[in-house]
């Protein structure tokens, strides 16, 4: 296998810079580029001790003075002999000393390739090399606490579990019909249900953390409608903490939809402000109100924001229509701060009986009542520290689990309802397939290796 090099810190300038290299001359590569101050050879360092040395470029020249670190193989992330230098963070410092260590013999890494290859070294399983881009990616300290688990393994862990209970029942069956002569249980139809019932409930719980597992990836895409001027741009400012919606006293300023991510009540929402919802002439601004109507539809909440210093009106009672189409959404009654002057408080008419956790009165100036909003998002949307690590965030992972369980199901319509046992078999290993998908294992290979394993030593 080739010896690969690249920048892992990026090609923005930073205080410190970090090159990794991995692969079975990494420290022929290296020596080439770094020489220790202690008068050693690369090879010679100590491992996983960071030594002082000059780095050199591709004609032999001094480039910078920095560090480097030895983690020979089995014991690295990649599972081979692997290094990195540490030096200052110019970008073009560091693409010299990358160029040198092409120049010794190391390639340029392909994107991913230093985890495919702990993949494939058997240094992670399927679920722990995808959360790794989910853990650099994480736009939330929810979502990087569950990718974090997730490299951790127990994401891993708990598919293993299942896969395992699986192989049983499978090699159980193949060794029954398939060895008749060697001593070995006949099948026991209440324990191999129990099995199968027990998977199948542990898959049917993952899968009910898919609709979760998206949102704290994606974000909670959250639409924010009203009436023109009642204060949507203002509440999007306030949550985004700059000005990012143009604010005036004129009706109609926002005609199309702004959108911007921020972080409330421990949630990302992907706030999205929409026209003011009216009747008009205007071309342009009735596109904006259609957009707006659109936004709701597919949206995972939706902030309904009435003036709360003015009249209750027709437009506002379709706005609380439109919203309570969605699964989630709040009232936000907007401008608090105006209505210790005298302004009259917006009164809701008995046909529109809003719950008061959904009933949220701010003013988007002071900031009063924001932290009302943010603990209504939290509830709404909770974190979930006690599950981290088992949401599945990923669109694959839940269609491979729900087939898993799918075909589980079918094993246990097939028990109940006396069918031979070469149905349960097949429904078996199609969920051990699909659960393969995942973890990366073979079910075949699995299934012939318990089998064996039930026989006589000496056999």
């Amino acid at each position: 296998m080739d010896t690969i090099a690249a920048i892992a810190t990026g090609k923005s300038p930073v205080a410190i810079g970090v090159i990794r290299v991995s692969g079975p001359e990494t420290d022929a590569v290296v020596s080439r580029v770094f020489h220790p101050d202690c008068r050693k050879t690369f090879s010679e360092l100590e491992p996983r001790k960071l030594f002082m040395g000059r780095m050199l470029d591709a004609n032999g020249r001094v480039l910078d003075g920095g560090m480097a670190v030895r983690f020979p193989g089995p014991a690295s992330y990649t599972g081979e002999d692997t290094a990195e230098l540490h030096c200052h963070g110019s970008p073009v410092a560091m693409g010299e000393l990358l160029l040198a260590l092409f120049a010794a013999g190391a390639r340029q890494a392909r994107p991913g390739e230093f985890t495919q290859r702990a993949f494939l070294n058997g240094k992670l399983d399927l679920t722990q090399a995808e959360a790794v881009i989910d853990l650099i990616e994480a736009e939330s300290p929810a979502a990087a606490r569950n990718a974090a688990m997730q490299v951790s393994g127990v994401l891993g862990r708990s598919l293993s579990a299942v896969y395992e209970s699986l192989t049983a029942v499978a090699s159980q069956f193949y060794a029954v019909v398939d060895y008749p002569d060697e001593d070995i249980e006949d099948l026991d139809t209440e324990r191999l249900t129990t099995s199968l019932r027990e998977a199948e409930e542990l898959l049917g719980r993952l899968l009910s953390t898919w609709s979760r597992g998206r949102l704290l990836k994606s974000g909670v895409r959250t639409a924010i409608i009203g009436r023109p001027n009642a204060g949507k741009s203002s509440l999007l400012n306030a949550l985004a903490g700059f000005d990012r919606c143009l604010v005036t006293d004129i009706p109609g300023t926002t005609r199309d939809t702004v959108e911007e991510s921020v972080l409330c009540g421990g949630a990302l929402l992907r706030l999205i402000d929409t026209a003011g919802i009216r009747e008009t002439e205007d071309l342009v601004e009735r596109l904006g109100v259609e957009r707006s109507k659109s936004a709701v539809e597919g949206a995972d909440l939706v902030l309904a924001v009435l003036d709360g210093t003015a009249e209750f009106t027709e437009e506002d009672g379709a706005i609380l229509a439109l919203a309570s189409r969605c699964p989630h959404w709040l009232l936000i009654l907007t401008k608090q701060d105006l209505q210790s002057d005298g302004a009259e408080v917006l009164h809701l008419p008995g046909e529109f009986p809003i719950p008061p956790e959904r009933m949220i009165s701010l003013s988007s100036v002071t900031g009063q009542g924001l932290d009302t909003l943010e603990s209504a998002v939290a509830a709404l949307f909770p974190a979930g520290a006690e599950e981290a690590g088992l949401l599945l965030t990923d669109p694959r992972q839940a269609d491979a689990v729900g087939r898993a369980q799918a075909a589980l199901c079918r094993g246990l319509d097939a028990l109940r309802t006396g069918l031979t046992p070469d149905v349960v078999l097949a429904d078996t290993e199609e969920a051990m397939g699909a659960i393969g998908e995942l973890t990366g294992r073979t079910a075949k290979e699995d299934i012939v290796s318990a089998i064996f394993s039930r026989f006589c030593v000496g056999k």
